[in-house]
């Protein structure tokens, strides 16, 4: 397993800023679902143990739709989504990569996942559901 390096990242007004701590090389998921497709939402699994909203608390907001087990959270001053829960990790945090602060991650690999047919996808690929458990 890979050490865990610390990230820090937030928003694009600077409102919301937190820390995560993940590999420096960062396994990340570019979803073809309706909101990550809308919103270019790529981005990396951890436990909710290693991340840390540093501050903004009071401007986060969120956009729930379908199941409603999904929290899109993003900053309410300049509606930027620098992390969310995502329904397959109600355990953990999805963090968009984009809105990782330079200098942390040495490489960034993309992983395909078919959201259109989401239940499918994340039946089938074991590894996603683990992301979120804490190790």
């Amino acid at each position: 397993m890979a050490s865990k390096v610390k990230h820090t990242g937030g928003c694009h007004c600077g409102a919301v800023k937190f820390e995560v701590y993940a590999s420096a090389i960062l396994e990340v998921y570019d979803c073809n679902c309706s909101i990550c497709v809308k919103r270019q939402n790529k981005h990396f699994i951890v436990p909710a143990k290693d991340f840390k909203l540093l501050q903004g608390e009071g401007d986060i907001t969120c956009y729930t739709f379908n199941t409603h087990k999904a929290k899109h959270t993003f900053c309410r001053v300049c509606g930027v989504q620098s992390f969310y829960t995502p329904r397959s990790n109600p355990d953990g945090y999805g963090i968009a990569v984009h809105c990782l602060d330079p200098g942390t991650a040495e490489e960034v690999k993309i992983i395909q996942i078919d959201g259109q047919n989401w239940e499918q996808a994340v039946n089938s690929d074991p590894t996603i559901k683990s992301r979120s458990i804490p190790n």
